[in-house]
């Protein structure tokens, strides 16, 4: 008997295991597209445990695959889960889960990298940036070679607050996969704060750490150097480095929030003072050196190694 004044707990009925679903559908995980499927329920359920009370929440899961982490959602007692998944093998083992879960799931066949997150919820679920984060979270079992393209799409979301953070400080907890032989899972959860430690437009941070981590292992200014023309660079570096009061020597990864913040600060005083710096392309100017190189070879020459080798 149901206790009064308490909803009673979801249970899904029973249903074809995962690894029952795979055999079923004869689904393989494909190496070009770094899938890893997640068969074991302890461990799915450890990965929703990190997104925190999801009991009446409205939840996106992107690439649910199978349905692991999918079962894992819905036991936790979720008031609608919406499953973006691109890959049309995966849609007939989920609808069965739509199906053991009326009215709960809405499943769409599409890429997240374009899919219009900003209409996924709905309006009410709208909270001011400054309050708490809404009852909205985005769960995901992201693949290697999606997983950067989207982080940066839903850092620009966040700089914006347009896409899924139009609703507020929406959060995510994703999952990062290393290789398809092993499963070498990650899970990082996302509250996106209501100042930005740096306080620059995302184009410029963007383009500040991605110079500085060109070469992850180098010193870090040998990155830094790219966000310069060829004429000067040597002692524009320099100066980058000396008022960001940055040890050239460090690898990129030892470098701090703080040390970060003041190299995007000072980057952006150079940028003021000469507008040509922020739309300067290192690899463009490194392809129309080897474009004129090319031109001017005689017909037959074997090439030489090109800088652009190293990129």
């Amino acid at each position: 008997m149901a206790v009064p004044g308490k909803v009673a707990a979801f249970h899904l009925p029973p249903l074809p295991t995962v690894g029952e679903i795979i055999k079923l559908f004869r689904l393989k995980a494909q190496k070009q597209l770094s899938q890893n499927f997640l068969l074991d329920l302890r461990l799915t359920d450890k990965i929703v445990r990190q997104a925190g009370e999801l009991k009446n929440a409205h939840v996106c899961e992107v690439g649910p695959g199978p349905g692991g982490i999918t079962r894992s959602i819905l036991s936790a007692g979720v008031e609608q889960l919406l499953l973006i998944e691109k890959d049309a093998r995966f849609i007939p083992g989920l609808q069965m889960l739509s199906e053991a879960a009326p009215g709960k799931v809405r499943i769409v066949h599409g890429d997240i990298l374009t899919y219009k997150m900003d209409k996924a919820f709905p309006k009410h679920l709208k909270k001011n940036w400054e309050d708490e984060p809404p009852d909205i979270h985005i769960i995901g079992n992201l693949p290697f070679s999606v997983s950067t393209p989207l982080i940066i799409k839903w850092l620009e979301n966040v700089s914006k607050k347009d896409g899924p953070f139009i609703y507020g400080r929406t959060q995510m907890t994703l999952t990062f996969q290393k290789e398809v032989a092993e499963v070498d899972v990650a899970v990082v959860h996302f509250t996106p704060l209501v100042q930005p430690k740096i306080q620059q437009p995302f184009e410029l941070v963007e383009k500040v750490v991605r110079s500085v981590f060109q070469f992850r292992r180098k010193y870090c200014f040998r990155g830094i150097e790219t966000l310069f023309p060829e004429s000067g660079r040597l002692k524009r570096t320099e100066q980058l480095m000396m008022t960001a009061n940055v040890d050239p020597t460090l690898r990129p990864f030892q470098l701090s929030m703080s040390q970060f913040r003041n190299l995007c600060n000072t980057y952006r005083k150079m940028c003021d003072e000469d507008p040509s710096l922020f739309p300067y392309n290192y690899r463009e100017e490194l392809r129309q050196k080897k474009k004129m190189r090319n031109s001017l070879k005689p017909t037959g020459q074997p090439e030489q190694a090109e800088e652009e080798n190293q990129l």
